[in-house]
């Protein structure tokens, strides 16, 4: 295993307890790494030899403003066209293997640690030119337009981006930011968020914003409303908007998590 968690599947024993760590409420959920087997999968339209983990969707009580997905392609597998709906943006981080990313006619290789930013309109799709299977997430979300701005897609890598520190915290609670936050031309983020053991957020985070949380690596205990869970790498969590939040980092490692939320537009009221 590497340094970014993936679902493998597979299915539990017989002998396995039915209890999960599985948590649903109308301020968060929490989908523990365990519940993600081979029973849970679903194909996508356009993929070949390809499953996926659809663990958000906008839904009442849930996600309102995206969706986002684990994907495994195998050997061969993959799409010409992957995103059908033209006023989607998305993101792909790439967690395990190696997967050719052809967008806008220009082939990127992307292997562990990729990430790309997929403009709404443009014309992209992925294809496993390797041996082995391929794991990713696919955040997806409806771009919301700004008179005049425009986001461009782009290729990088968490090795290419510097982490910023948070501001008096001696190192310990770091972010990698993809996109400069007062970039209008961006409505959702998609960034990296690194703890070092002993870290902490120490005031619980109550704002608009909606997120979508996917431990990549380590353990933390993490508030969410009145709540502190434990939670792990392979874990998902998602929080509504205001639902209050914090998180310790306990150790022995570093915890990293990939981090959606909506940004930088007005409420819509009419």
């Amino acid at each position: 295993m590497g340094k970014y968690y993936y679902p493998e599947g597979g299915l539990p024993p017989q002998t396995h307890l039915t209890t999960e760590r599985a948590i649903v409420t109308e301020a968060y959920t929490v989908i523990p790494k365990g519940v993600l087997t081979d029973i849970v999968t679903s194909n996508l339209p356009g993929f070949t030899n390809t499953r996926s983990w659809i663990i958000a969707r906008p839904i009442s009580g849930f996600a309102t403003t995206f969706s986002q997905l684990i994907v495994e392609i195998g050997p061969g597998g993959g799409a010409p066209k992957a995103e059908f709906e033209p006023g989607v943006e998305g993101v792909v981080f790439v967690v395990n293997g190696k997967v050719n990313l052809t967008l806008n006619g220009e082939v990127h290789a992307l292997e562990e640690g990729g990430y790309a930013y997929l403009a709404a309109g443009d014309a992209w799709g992925l294809e496993n030119v390797s041996g082995a299977p391929v794991s990713f997430h696919w955040v997806r979300k409806a771009y919301e337009r700004l008179e005049g701005y425009e986001a461009k897609s782009f290729v990088t890598s968490d090795a290419e981006v510097a982490p910023r520190e948070m501001p008096d915290v001696n190192g310990v609670w770091k972010t990698t930011r993809f996109v400069d936050p007062d970039d209008l031309a961006h409505d959702m983020h998609v960034n990296i968020v690194t703890f070092q053991p002993g870290g902490v957020i120490p005031f619980p985070e109550t704002h608009v914003m909606e997120h979508g949380l996917y431990v990549l690596q380590g353990k933390a205990m993490y508030l969410l409303n009145n709540d502190w869970v434990e939670v792990e790498a392979g874990d998902f969590m998602w929080l509504r908007a205001f639902c209050p939040q914090a998180c310790y980092a306990g150790g022995p490692g570093e915890f990293r998590y990939l981090l959606y939320k909506d940004v930088n537009r007005q409420v819509k009221l009419t």
